[in-house]
């Protein structure tokens, strides 16, 4: 999965909040839609996402479909985070210590 597609899939605020809850452990989808003022039908549409992202994995047991976090792909979009953040510290430092003229 893709820095981007992460990005667009945690852009959302019912996709974040899904997160969240799922960070409880596993859910049935029925479970998850209830947490919501939003149709079942949205909140699968934000599952997808997050599945398409690879944020969340599904899996059946018997009649239900349970969903679970699935943290792991964020490390590529952390990594890429923190090699922003380090750039720009080091930027603040050259600036810091320039010599500041009189």
């Amino acid at each position: 999965m893709g820095i981007q597609e992460t990005l667009k899939a945690l852009s959302d605020p019912v996709r974040r909040d899904i997160l969240e809850h799922l960070k409880q452990g596993r859910m049935p989808a029925g479970d998850i839609a209830g947490l919501f003022d939003i149709s079942a039908p949205a909140v699968s549409r934000h599952l997808s996402v997050l599945k398409s992202a690879g944020l969340v994995r599904d899996y059946r047991e018997g009649k239900h479909i349970f969903y679970e976090l699935k943290a792991s792909v964020l490390e590529e979009t952390l990594l890429w985070i923190a090699n922003l953040k380090e750039a720009d510290n080091e930027e603040a430092l050259r600036n810091d210590v320039r010599p500041h003229s009189a």
